[in-house]
């Protein structure tokens, strides 16, 4: 049932700029590194010429992860929006399926179309690393893949928490302000120490263990996810 309302969430988004969003972000990571090679491509090579993919990886998802906060900051305000707006809350939850099964659709909703994000990065970061010219045989795939997905993986509990804060408050502005509020303080969490998760998406990157901070964010995006269902479960909806 809940692959049903999560098919239905995708139909309501058919038309929606959210779509554009999603491309969008990618691109303008990979655009700026573009540019940032292009204006200084011959000292780059020379200091990544040990390992000039590793520099390519290091350069395009420094700017992945506070694209990823902002992002989904955004996309979670856009998805929830669509009921607050049209007031068609009290409508979606007469729907044959449980409150629970709706919020685990948004959730689902917004957690898919990170995945698409991110998926598309690691496409763009092959396709822009081909473009300058390096060799595609020597193409670390593994680490490609470990770079763009660790990071989702860890960055699940505020998934949750956004959508959480989305769906249960009609005023948008307030989850959009907490989530660019906590991109801004990402940007510093790495002076709290390895336990806070905001700093577990850059953690990953530089981590001894990278699977420590990706299981620490699925556990906690686990708690918080039934913490919103539950309570979103027992919230009157006007």
């Amino acid at each position: 049932m809940t692959l049903r309302v999560l098919s239905a969430e995708l139909l309501k988004i058919r038309r929606k700029m959210i779509w554009f969003l999603i491309f969008l972000g990618p691109l303008g990571v990979v655009g700026l590194q573009a540019v940032n090679f292009g204006l200084r491509y011959d000292y780059l090579m020379k200091i990544y010429k040990a390992d000039p993919w590793g520099g390519v990886f290091s350069n395009v998802f420094s700017l992945m992860v506070p694209t990823l906060f902002m992002g989904l900051a955004i996309i979670t305000s856009m998805t929830a929006g669509i009921e607050h707006q049209t007031n068609a809350w009290k409508m979606t939850l007469a729907l044959p399926v449980t409150r629970t099964q709706v919020f685990t659709g948004k959730f689902l909703l917004n957690a898919l179309l990170l995945l698409c994000s991110s998926t598309l990065l690691a496409a763009g970061t092959a396709a822009f690393g081909a473009a300058l010219g390096l060799n595609m045989s020597s193409l670390p795939y593994v680490q490609l893949l470990e770079k763009a997905f660790y990071p989702f993986l860890a960055i699940v509990p505020f998934i949750a928490l956004q959508v959480w804060l989305s769906v249960t408050i009609q005023n948008q502005a307030v989850p959009l302000t907490f989530g660019i509020a906590g991109t801004v303080f990402s940007l510093f969490a790495s002076r709290f120490g390895d336990a806070m998760p905001y700093y577990w998406p850059y953690l990953v990157g530089t981590a001894d263990h990278p699977l420590y901070p990706v299981a620490a964010g699925i556990a906690l995006g686990a708690v918080l996810l039934l913490a919103g269902a539950v309570h979103f479960a027992r919230k009157d909806v006007k």
